[in-house]
C-alpha cells in the first residue's frame, strides 16, 4: 500500500491505493467513512475530481438553541468539522429551516421558545427519520428517556465538550449512511435492506429512525440468539451511557409498535424473560 500525499495534503483527507488490484479508499473529513473508487495507476485526474466531490458535499446540521453563544460555539466547532450549519433560536424558525434545508442531523436543545425541543422531536419524527441529538440542562434520567421514547437518537447534558459534541455529530451521520456493504435480509414477511435502509413487512413500507433501523438490522442478522439489555445497549450506543437500561426498552417499544401487527403479542422481537430480548429463526 502507499500514500498518495501530494492529493492527500491538498484536499485535507487521508487517501490509500491499493495497487494490486487498484482500488483507492478515501476516508471523509465530516463522517470519517471509507468510500472506495475504482481506478487505474495513472488515473490521478478522476481521483482528484472524485476526491473534490467528496469534499463540498458537505454534510448539514441544523442547530436549534436559543441561547446565542452555545448556538454559536456549536456551529463553529461542526463548521470547523467540515459540515454546514443552519441555526435556529426558536420552533416556527426551526420547522422553516428543516423544510428548507432538509439537514442530515439535527443538534436540538429542548428548552426552545414556542413548543420545546420534546414537542418538535415528535413533530418532526411524524415526517423525517434524521438522526437527532438532544441537548438539555436537565440532567434526570426520565426526560432522557422520555426524548429516546419519543424518537431522539443521542443525548447531550449541558456543560458538554464540544470534541464529544464533534464525535457524536460524526457517530449520527456514520449510522445514518451505514450499511451499503451489508446483505439484504428477508425473514418471513420482513425484507430489509439495509443499503437503502428500507423495511417492508409484505407491501408495507415501514418509517424506522436510524437506531431503530440499526436495532432491527443487528437481532435480524443473528437470529435465534438472545442478547442482554447491556449487550444492545453497547451495540446502539458503543460506550456511551448516558441513560439506563429503560433506554433499550423504550427502543424495544417504539420497534414495536412500528413492526408488529400487534405489539402486544410480538413476533418479531420477543421478550426472553430474565436474559433479554431476540429476533427468532424464521423461513
Amino acid at each position: 500500500m502507499r500514500s498518495i500525499e501530494t492529493i492527500s495534503n491538498k484536499y485535507s483527507l487521508r487517501v490509500v491505493q491499493r495497487f494490486m488490484d487498484g482500488d483507492v479508499s478515501i476516508i471523509c473529513p465530516v463522517c470519517q467513512r471509507y468510500d472506495l473508487f475504482t481506478q487505474s495507476r495513472s488515473s490521478y485526474l478522476t481521483l482528484t475530481k472524485s476526491l473534490h466531490k467528496i469534499l463540498v458535499m458537505k454534510a448539514i446540521v441544523l442547530v436549534v438553541e436559543d441561547d446565542r453563544k452555545i448556538s454559536a460555539l456549536v456551529a463553529k466547532n461542526l463548521e470547523a468539522a467540515g459540515m454546514q450549519c443552519y441555526r435556529a433560536r426558536e420552533s416556527a424558525s426551526a420547522l422553516e429551516l428543516f423544510e428548507r434545508t432538509r439537514p442530515e442531523v439535527i443538534v436540538m436543545d429542548i428548552m426552545i421558545p414556542g413548543i420545546d425541543g420534546l414537542e418538535l422531536t415528535r413533530r418532526i419524527r411524524q415526517e423525517s427519520n434524521v438522526p437527532i441529538l438532544l441537548l438539555t440542562a436537565r440532567s434526570g434520567e426520565s426526560v432522557k428517556v422520555l426524548g429516546l421514547e419519543i424518537g431522539a437518537d443521542n443525548y447531550l447534558t449541558k456543560p458538554f465538550s464540544t470534541l464529544e459534541l464533534v464525535a457524536r455529530v460524526r457517530a449520527l451521520l456514520r449510522r445514518s449512511t451505514a450499511g451499503t456493504r451489508e446483505e439484504i435480509l428477508e425473514r418471513g414477511d420482513l425484507y430489509i435492506d439495509p443499503g437503502n435502509r428500507e423495511v417492508r413487512r409484505g407491501e408495507d413500507k415501514i418509517e424506522l429512525t436510524t437506531l431503530e433501523f440499526d436495532l432491527l438490522y443487528f437481532m435480524a442478522s443473528r437470529a435465534g440468539r438472545v442478547f442482554s439489555r447491556e449487550a444492545l445497549m453497547e451495540h446502539v450506543w458503543g460506550g456511551e451511557r448516558f441513560v439506563d437500561e429503560r433506554s433499550i426498552d423504550s427502543l424495544i417499544s417504539r420497534l414495536r409498535r412500528k413492526l408488529e401487527p400487534k405489539p402486544s403479542k410480538p413476533i418479531y422481537i420477543q421478550t426472553v424473560w430474565g436474559a433479554g430480548y431476540r429476533f427468532p429463526r424464521m423461513e
